[in-house]
C-alpha cells in the first residue's frame, strides 16, 4: 500500500512539475485524436446516415458488416496500415511511417466504423416522420437529410465521443505506426506502457490520471451541451 501512496505523491508532483517529457506526451495524445476523431468523422457519419436512409440489396450484410468492424483488434488494424505505408509498401514514398500522420490515419480508421454505427442508430432510431414532414414543407432531399441531421445531433456527438474514447485510449496502433519515439510519436498510451515496463509507475499514474482527466472533461462537455 506504502508503493501506491508513494507512486501517487509522485505523481502528481510529476504533473506540477510539468516535465516536458510528459507534457509533450500529453500533447502527441490530444493532437492525433483531435485529428484522427474528425477524419472519422467525416467518412463515419455520412456512411451511417447513407445506410440508414438508404434500401439496397445486402444491406444487412453491410451492417452485419459494421458491426463486426468495431470489434477489430487495434493491432490488425496497425498491421494492415503498416503494410501500406512501410518502405516496400504501395505509399512507402511519402515517408509516413513513424509519424504523427501514421497514428491519425490508423485511429481514424479505427474509429470510423464505431462512428458509422452510433450514426446508423441514431438515424434509425429518429422520428419517421422528420423527412416526410420536411418534404411536405417544400424541402429538397439535401435539406431533408440536414433536418433529420438538427434533429439527431445529439446522437451524433455521442458518436463522435465514443469514437473519441476508442482512439484516445488505443495502445496498438499508436506503437506499430508511431514507434513510440520520445518527443515525437510517444503518446500517452503507449509511454504508461513503457514506463510501467521500466518500472516507472509513478510516470505510469500521471499519464493515467491526465488520460481519465480528458475522458471526463469530455463528457462533461457532452453533459453540458446538451442541457443547452
Amino acid at each position: 500500500m506504502d508503493f501506491l501512496l508513494d507512486s501517487l505523491s509522485a505523481s502528481l508532483q510529476l504533473i506540477a512539475s510539468r516535465d516536458p517529457a510528459f507534457c509533450h506526451a500529453v500533447w502527441t495524445s490530444l493532437y492525433v485524436s483531435f485529428w484522427s476523431i474528425i477524419l472519422a468523422a467525416l467518412l463515419g457519419i455520412p456512411a451511417g446516415i447513407a445506410v440508414g436512409l438508404s434500401e439496397f440489396p445486402f444491406k444487412r450484410t453491410v451492417i452485419t458488416g459494421l458491426n463486426s468492424l468495431m470489434a477489430v483488434p487495434t493491432v490488425l488494424i496497425g498491421l494492415l496500415v503498416y503494410g501500406f505505408i512501410a518502405r516496400q509498401g504501395p505509399l512507402g514514398g511519402f515517408g509516413l511511417l513513424f509519424t504523427p500522420t501514421a497514428i491519425i490515419v490508423g485511429d481514424a480508421i479505427l474509429a470510423a466504423p464505431i462512428v458509422a454505427n452510433l450514426a446508423l442508430s441514431s438515424v434509425r432510431g429518429a422520428n419517421v416522420a422528420i423527412i416526410p414532414t420536411a418534404m411536405t414543407l417544400g424541402g429538397d432531399r439535401l435539406q431533408c437529410i440536414l433536418t433529420l441531421v438538427s434533429e439527431i445531433r445529439f446522437g451524433m456527438m455521442a458518436a463522435v465521443i465514443s469514437g473519441f474514447g476508442r482512439v484516445v485510449s488505443e495502445v496498438g496502433v499508436a506503437m506499430m505506426l508511431g514507434g513510440n519515439i520520445l518527443g515525437y510519436t510517444r503518446t500517452m498510451t503507449t509511454a504508461i506502457a513503457l514506463e510501467t515496463s521500466k518500472g516507472e509507475f509513478a510516470m505510469g499514474i500521471a499519464l493515467g490520471i491526465v488520460l481519465i482527466a480528458v475522458a471526463l472533461a469530455v463528457n462533461v462537455i457532452f453533459q453540458f451541451l446538451q442541457r443547452k
